[in-house]
Parts: C-alpha cells; structure tokens; sequence
C-alpha cells in the first residue's frame, strides 16, 4: 500500500461530490478540501464589492486584498475570508451563480489551483470540485466523475436549501442548475469535464451509502487492500 493517496471527484453541481468526497475522506482516514468553497468565497467577495463579475480585470484585481483560508475545526472544514468565518455565508444561492463567474477568470483558477495542491502535498486528500482530476491532482491515485440527472440533482438540492430555510422553488432550484451547467461546461479556463482516466458514476438511482461503496472498493483495488 502506497503512503499517501489522492482522489479526484469532479461533476456537476449538485450531484453529490461533496458528500461523497467528505464520506470517503473519513472512512479512509484521508483529509477532505472542499474547493468549490473556495471559489465560493472569491464569488461572495465580489458580490459584496459590487464587482462586475464579467470583467475578468476587475475580478483579477480583487485578488491582492483577498486572502481565503481553508482551516480544519471540530472534525469539519472552515472558510475564512480575510479572517472572517464564512463557511455559512458562501452556501446563499446568489453565491453559487458568483462561484461559477469568478471561477472562469484564469487569475482567480490559478491562484486557487495553487493553494488546492500545496494542501495536499505530502497527505492523503479527497477533493470534489470540477477540474481536480484534470488540473489540480492530475496523478490523483482515483479520479471519479460523479454524475447525475438534471431533475435528481434539483430534486437533491432543493431539499437541502429547503431544509436550511431557504425559500427557492423547484423550478428556481432547477433554472439555477442548468445555467450552471452551461457556464461550467462552456467557460475556456479549466471548464467542467471528465478526465481521460476517470471512472464514470451515475449515482441518480443510488443511495448515498451505495455511492460511497462504490468509490471505497474501487479506491481500495488501486490501494491493494482488503475492505
């Protein structure tokens, strides 16, 4: 068995990679980054500013008064924006549309991308977002690419804003998703895709802990260990 391993889960909105992602990082013992929380932060940044999110100059240039920071409290993962906890404030829905415009700015990739993998050198790490496997941990040890469709993942996450008193509907729920799809899909840096060597899953009709199943035993067949 190798010291360090790495796994990749990329995919769309919505269809589960952080919940899998953090399952897998806990059952394995590894660390778990939320990237797309850290696009979240740069896409709340900008929205407080009053950034004109389709000027790539203006997003670049809000880089050098941000610093985000991913810390580790209580068994969770935590963001914080120039100092200040927003691990709550970056799960708005406005933010998500924000996330997907500021993350199509190269400046704003690169410097993420960066700090992704100085977090993950020399450890083992899932990651979920949607260019891991292709740009972040190009020799991730698994790379997943997590799907699901379109009505399933709005089902998915209109009940998990529901839950948190969020009042989107469906339809607003749905809407949201498949603009994000297309931004993600269609954007010229590091758009949403699925590397050459990542192994498919469509979780539509599975359950959580199905899913999670699936990932652990392929992880563990490239590990060479027993369940």
């Amino acid at each position: 068995m190798e010291r360090h391993f790495t796994v990749a889960i990329d995919g769309p909105s919505g269809a589960g990679k952080s919940t899998l992602a953090k399952a897998v990082a806990q059952k394995m013992g590894a660390l778990y980054l939320d990237t797309g929380a850290m696009y979240r932060a740069v896409g709340l940044a900008a929205l407080e500013r009053g950034t004109d999110m389709a000027d790539q100059d203006q997003v670049a240039g809000l880089l050098e008064s941000l610093q985000v920071d991913v810390r580790y409290q209580d068994g969770g993962q935590r963001v914080y924006l120039n100092g200040q906890d927003v691990s709550e404030a970056i799960r708005q829905p406005r933010v998500s549309s924000a996330a997907s415009q500021v993350s199509a700015v190269p400046a704003v990739r690169e410097k993420l991308v960066a700090m992704q993998r100085q977090i993950a050198q020399g450890k083992s790490v899932v990651m979920d977002g949607r260019d891991i496997g292709t740009k972040v941990l190009p020799d991730a040890t698994l790379k997943i690419y997590l799907a699901a469709d379109l009505e399933e993942r709005a089902r998915r996450r209109h009940r998990e804003l529901r839950d948190k008193g969020l009042p989107d509907s469906y339809e607003q729920v749905r809407r949201a998703l498949e603009k994000r799809d297309h931004d993600d899909s269609c954007r010229a840096a590091s758009p949403l895709c699925q590397a050459a060597d990542a192994v498919a899953l469509d979780c539509t009709r599975l359950s959580q802990e199905q899913t999670v199943e699936r990932v652990l035993d392929l992880l563990r067949q490239r590990l060479g260990v027993e369940a």
